[in-house]
């Protein structure tokens, strides 16, 4: 990716992290900067198969998926980043932390993902995250991933 205003959409995204429906919850990757920052941009369904129990007839967008979410984009941000002998690996989470949740997500919300590397040691990697809806926090989170071989 040489042009950070360059939109990445969902087939692209399947071809840097191993996410699929239904558990792939960004849509598109926008001002991605390689090895630095991304923005992941998820269009909530009210199709979205966990609305049918969080909750009947109130449905809100489980916290744990939208952690998940910034995940995924620090995800591409490392599978962007690697070198090509390097992308056989995955991103696991090693820590979550000051997670707060600010205000429900909910069918027809566009969520907006901004995560930004904060430091990287060898193969562990941390991320400060901020999720938004119409300019709004919603969710915010600093989490540590570490980064390892795909063994399967």
């Amino acid at each position: 990716m040489n042009n950070e205003n360059e939109v990445l959409e969902y087939t692209d995204i399947e071809k840097l992290i191993p996410h699929r429906a239904p558990f792939l919850l960004i849509d598109k990757l926008i001002n991605a900067v390689p090895g630095e920052s991304a923005t992941g941009i998820k269009a909530v369904s009210g199709g979205e198969s966990y609305f049918a129990g969080h909750f009947p007839g109130n449905p809100v967008m489980p916290g744990v998926l939208i952690v998940e979410a910034m995940a995924q984009v620090a995800a591409c941000v490392a599978s962007l980043t690697l070198k090509d002998d390097q992308k056989d690996t995955l991103v696991f989470f090693a820590t979550i932390d000051k997670t707060r949740f600010r205000k429900p997500v909910r069918p027809g919300d566009l969520l907006i993902l901004d995560v930004q590397k904060t430091a990287s040691k060898a193969n562990l990697w941390k991320f400060s995250a901020k999720a938004n809806v119409d300019s709004k926090i919603v969710a915010q989170a600093e989490f540590s991933a570490m980064i390892v071989e795909d063994d399967r």
